[in-house]
């Protein structure tokens, strides 16, 4: 099967991921190819180039302009002929809705549903089931609920040690983590205040991430806060974690909650939509979105909870199952688009 994936994204984050992992993982059965925007090819840390795979054709657009971009993809996309045009975000899907292909135009619902950008597509794929009750009846017709997976390998403990002396944490210190993109989707401000609130001793709240609102929650947060940046590899972070957070006040899957569980940490999430589809496997009770009372007394709760890691049956969220399930899903809606 030929296949083209498209993100024009320019910083490395949970959707990027998604994409990348899933041309990667394509690539050994198929023929891929991957259209990205200049920004996403920069030699830096958090660009998306250097993740992908010798196997996947990197096709570098040359416009640095959004609308210039869009059209310069649909180009591409008919030069490559593929059976399958995989878009991944807004201007990807922007550049696919105004596409006239007899290819497939899909998209990953990495938010939620946008008429302006899913409308005229063929077909969807939602990351939760909340995402579908927006989809006009004819699309959902062709919308197929898929969830996430984790390719995450533990860290050791011997990174835990490493970052520990690094950010002069304590070794019996209580590592309040969280993790993503510093924006106020991701409620870090209510998060800060609660934390400092709770005033938990001995304790240490790392953010881990980067984004719009990270120069602003620096010079809120407490010097006992850590907020690195941008983590190239997040494990090692898991493994110095004694708890997990999630704070958001948006989150629609939560790639974060299938990390932390793959390492094994204890889980205190507010009730966005991800943690509630995942709440099966969290198995501690949602607090209250934007509540700084309640989230300072969950991480209270949670603290006086002696430190172990977990064991979570992520069999469910496992990459090579969920291939199978997309590429069941591609050659169902091709042949139902050629059967039109």
């Amino acid at each position: 099967m030929k296949i083209v994936h498209i993100i024009l994204t320019s910083h490395f984050a949970g959707s990027e991921r998604y994409a990348i992992e899933l041309a990667n993982a394509q690539s050994k059965f198929h023929d891929v190819s991957i259209i990205l925007a200049p920004a996403g090819a920069e030699p830096r840390v958090d660009a998306l180039a250097h993740r992908i795979d010798s196997d996947v054709k990197i096709l570098i657009l040359k416009n640095k302009f959004s609308l210039l971009q869009i059209f310069e993809t649909r180009k591409l996309v008919k030069q490559l002929c593929p059976e399958v045009a995989h878009a991944h975000l807004s201007g990807a899907c922007r550049a696919l809705s105004g596409l006239k292909s007899s290819c497939l135009r899909i998209a990953t619902l990495h938010i939620h549903y946008k008429k302006q950008q899913h409308k005229k597509l063929d077909a969807l794929i939602a990351i939760a089931p909340w995402q579908i009750n927006a989809i006009p009846d004819q699309l959902k017709k062709h919308t197929q609920q898929i969830d996430n997976w984790t390719e995450i390998h533990p860290a050791t403990s011997s990174e835990n040690t490493v970052l520990r002396k690094q950010f002069d944490i304590a070794e019996d210190a209580l590592v309040f983590g969280a993790l993503g993109r510093v924006v106020e989707s991701k409620g870090f401000d209510t998060l800060i205040k609660a934390f400092e609130l709770a005033n938990i001793p001995n304790s240490r709240l790392v953010i881990v991430g980067q984004g719009k609102q990270w120069h602003t929650l620096r010079n809120l947060a407490h010097k006992n806060i850590i907020m690195p940046g941008f983590w190239a590899k997040p494990t090692q972070w898991y493994a110095c974690f004694d708890i997990f957070v999630s704070s958001a006040r948006s989150e629609p899957f939560g790639l974060v909650f299938l990390e932390a569980m793959a390492s094994g940490l204890p889980i205190l999430a507010t009730a966005s939509q991800g943690a509630k589809h995942l709440q099966h496997l969290i198995n501690t009770e949602l607090v209250p979105i934007d509540d700084i009372n309640a989230i300072s007394e969950g991480l209270l709760s949670i603290a006086a909870q002696p430190r172990v890691r977990k064991k979570y049956d992520l069999s469910k969220y496992e990459l090579s199952e969920k291939i199978d399930e997309i590429e069941q899903f591609y050659r169902q809606q091709i042949l139902q688009l050629h059967t039109k």
